[in-house]
């Protein structure tokens, strides 16, 4: 009776943060950055300390810029104890299609291979 009663708990809250998203480069693993404003210690200063946390992104959906909600989970790795929750917010995507800005691009290329 015992151990029926154990395995009905409900689980408990996980711990969830809300950071921006700083870098994607690894293979379904992304780097959230987390800011709080805290009071100084000693000054009693309104501080900003930020923290970096490894999560887990199993769709690779988030991108750099982006405000995502991370999950407290198992280990997955030495460093990934978090999992992507959402996507709160999209980062702006600037995309830039000008020719004059492709032909600069090129002389650049160009002169940099002449200097080899």
């Amino acid at each position: 009776m015992a151990a029926a009663e154990q395995t009905q708990e409900a689980p408990g809250h996980k711990n969830e943060k809300v950071g921006e998203v700083v870098s994607t480069k690894m293979a379904k693993t992304i780097v959230v950055e987390v800011t709080r404003r805290t009071a100084h210690p000693v000054y009693k200063r309104i501080v900003n300390k930020r923290k970096k946390f490894y999560a887990h992104d199993e769709e690779q959906s988030a991108k750099v810029g982006d405000v995502v909600r991370i999950i407290e989970c198992r280990p997955l790795s030495r460093l990934k104890r978090w999992r992507l929750g959402s996507i709160v917010r999209r980062a702006v995507q600037v995309a830039v299609d000008h020719p004059a800005l492709a032909e600069q691009a090129d002389t650049r290329v160009k002169k940099t291979l002449k200097k080899k």
